[in-house]
Order: structure tokens, then sequence, then C-alpha cells
């Protein structure tokens, strides 16, 4: 997270110089901020609430729950946790399951004597392919949820691609590793919970959170009040587990930071020349320029830059969500998520080779976008 922090740090400071010297007007940074804080209180509201339930270890419950109701086969096993990291991410966020399923998989995984690998890179690829169904799902949705509607005009444009950008990267881990996923594993009785009370408590207000998300109601709302509601439960049981550390500082400067810096260079007249050059293209076009961008740049940035050239248009709109949300599967910094993903890795002890990962990410994420585009272009 140092590093997180150091770019989000630079990329803060470019962005204030901007505004400093008049790159950047002081109206179109005060409309940024406007359009920008529900994002980020909701992001900082979900991270205390999972950071708050993983301690309750309530994600360890829902994993040993996977495996003992896959009945000692793999593939069923690995089939729970595809279904499991679709879940989370669709409704806690791509970041939740990369930071806090992670290590429930891997543990899982290790637990039951299988290879990590397969777990490891399906769960990795679903928090960024299945982050398109709702506007909770990722950071780049909820800027675009309000070019398009409420929740349900979004979900009605983005159902099939959702569906369709999940099935391509599952198909291809199960083939690749097949072998792998044959055979069986011993399901050891479950441990107890270290407080049922807490981790009852948790399970309630969560599950009543996810009914809240796609309510309709602004998601930073549910969010904050459920954060509260489980500041207090916690410190209730297990206040040793309420510090700093909960609110997550270094992704709140780099999201901050890529705001400003995104906002001044388009003001500085990419804006226009992407506006011009996105004009002409169908969802193909902007699908693909969204791909390219998110792997050479990030997502996010990606996104703030691409925007402005398909927001006129829904289905341009979900088709560069296609490419910024599906598409970051090549580089290791296309995404956050992916980034984090690979620090649980390590702290668990799974090698997952970056070589290995972009090349069955040259082949997956053209395909997968495709995918996602063609679902699009079939149901619209």
């Amino acid at each position: 997270m140092t590093r997180t922090l150091a770019v989000g740090s630079v990329l803060l400071a470019a962005g204030l110089l901007a505004l400093l010297a008049g790159v950047l007007p002081v109206p179109a940074a005060l409309a940024l901020a406007a359009r920008v804080w529900p994002v980020l209180t909701f992001v900082v509201a979900m991270t205390v609430v999972t950071e708050l339930a993983a301690a309750a270890g309530l994600f360890r419950a829902v994993g040993a729950a996977v495996a003992r109701r896959a009945h000692g086969r793999t593939a069923q096993l690995w089939g729970g946790v595809v279904v499991l990291a679709v879940l989370c991410t669709v409704f806690l966020s791509l970041d939740t399951t990369a930071v806090l399923l992670t290590p429930v998989v891997l543990a899982v995984a290790v637990h039951a004597r299988l290879d990590p690998r397969p777990f490891a890179l399906v769960t990795v690829w679903v928090a960024n392919t299945g982050s398109m169904l709702l506007p909770v799902s990722n950071l780049t949705n909820l800027l675009a949820a309000h070019h398009v509607g409420g929740v349900r005009e979004f979900v009605a444009l983005t159902w099939a691609p959702a569906l369709a950008c999940v099935a391509v990267p599952v198909v291809v881990v199960a083939l690749v590793h097949r072998r792998r996923l044959r055979g069986t594993y011993e399901v050891d009785p479950p441990e107890p919970a270290e407080d049922p009370v807490l981790l009852r408590r948790c399970a309630w207000v969560v599950g009543a959170l996810l009914v809240a998300l796609v309510s309709g109601a602004p998601v930073w709302v549910p969010a904050v009040v459920a954060a509260l509601v489980l500041l207090v439960v916690t410190a209730q049981r297990r206040s040793g587990t309420l510090t700093p550390a909960l609110v997550p500082w270094p992704l709140l400067v780099l999201a901050s930071g890529l705001f400003l810096a995104a906002e001044a260079v388009q003001e500085a007249g990419l804006r226009a020349v992407l506006e011009q050059g996105l004009a002409g293209g169908g969802p193909w076009a902007v699908a693909a320029t969204g791909l390219l961008a998110a792997n050479a740049l990030n997502n996010l940035p990606a996104y703030l830059l691409l925007e402005p050239g398909a927001a006129h248009d829904p289905r341009l709109l979900v088709a560069l969500l296609v490419g910024v949300n599906a598409g970051p599967l090549i580089t290791p910094w296309a995404s956050l998520a992916t980034l984090l993903w690979h620090r649980a890795l390590v702290r668990s002890g799974v090698d997952v080779p970056w070589g290995r990962y972009v090349v069955l990410g040259l082949v997956v994420a053209p395909l997968t976008v495709a995918a996602g585009v063609g679902a699009l272009a079939l149901t619209t």
C-alpha cells in the first residue's frame, strides 16, 4: 500500500498544481468534487463494512460453508468459489473480492489440499469482469450511473454484457486447469466462531445492506448507515478492532489523485480531442479503446478520459464500461483490484507469475470484451 499512497500523492499534487496554475478552472474542480464525493464516501463506508465483517469471521464462515456444500468434490468447490466471487463482486465491489475474498479462497483451497492457482486466477478475473451488473460493483459504474438513470435502467443495459463477461474467463480457467479441478478432497469439521454473537450481527447488517444497495436509494446512504451500525456493534463486542487502518487512506488518496489529474488533463484540451475521436465510433470501437487505455494506464483514469466521448449515448457508455471493467486483465497495473489480489497472493505464499498472467490475459481480455459488446448489441 506504500506504493499506492506514493503514486496517489504524486497525482494529487499534480492536480492541485494544475488548479493553482489555472489549467484546471475552479468551477470545473468544484463540479468534479460534487460528482465524486458520494463515490468516495461509498468506497470508504464499504471498506469499513467489509473490514469489520472480515474481522468478525463472516467471510471465513461463508468460505467454510462453500467447502462443506461441495461435499468433497473439487469441481463443485471451484464452482462454489466462482458463485461466491460473482456475488461478492456484484454487491460489494471488485476491490472487496480482491482484498477480502482472495485470502478466504486461498485458505479454503490449501485447507482442502488442492492447487490454489485455479481458484486464485478465477477470483481475480471474476473480480474484474464480474463488476458490470450494478452501479456499486465498480467505481466506474458509479461514475457512469447518473448518465444512464436509476439502478433499474442501469441493470436493463448491463445484465447481458455482465453474464457474457463472467462466462468467458470462467470457461477459460476451467479448460486451462481442467486436470487440477478433478477428483475429491476431505471435508474437515467447521471451526467455531470466536464471537458467535458478533458474527450473527455482522451477517444481519451485511444482509440488510445487500438489499438496500439495490433499492434505488443513493448507494452511499445505506453503506454509511451499515458502517456506523457495525462500528457500534464492534465497539461493544471487540473494541480493539477499531483502528484508523479501517479507512483505506492509500486508496482514497489514489482515487482522489486520479480524479483530479484526469480532469486537469481533459481541461487542458484532451476532452475535445477524445470527443471528436470517439464521435464516429460505435460500441466495438469504444470498448476496444477502453480496453487499450485501461491496460496502458489504469481503468479509472481510462474511463474518466474516455467518458466525454461516450456519455451522450447509454449504449456507448456501457460499451466503454465493458472495455474498462472487463478489459484490464493483461497488465498488472490495469486495475487496482489486480494489484490488491497479487498482494494477497504474496502474503499467502501462492505464486502466480506475472508473465503467465499477462500471456493468459492477452487471450482472455479481447475474448471477454468481444463477448460483452456482442451481448450488448444483441439485447439493445
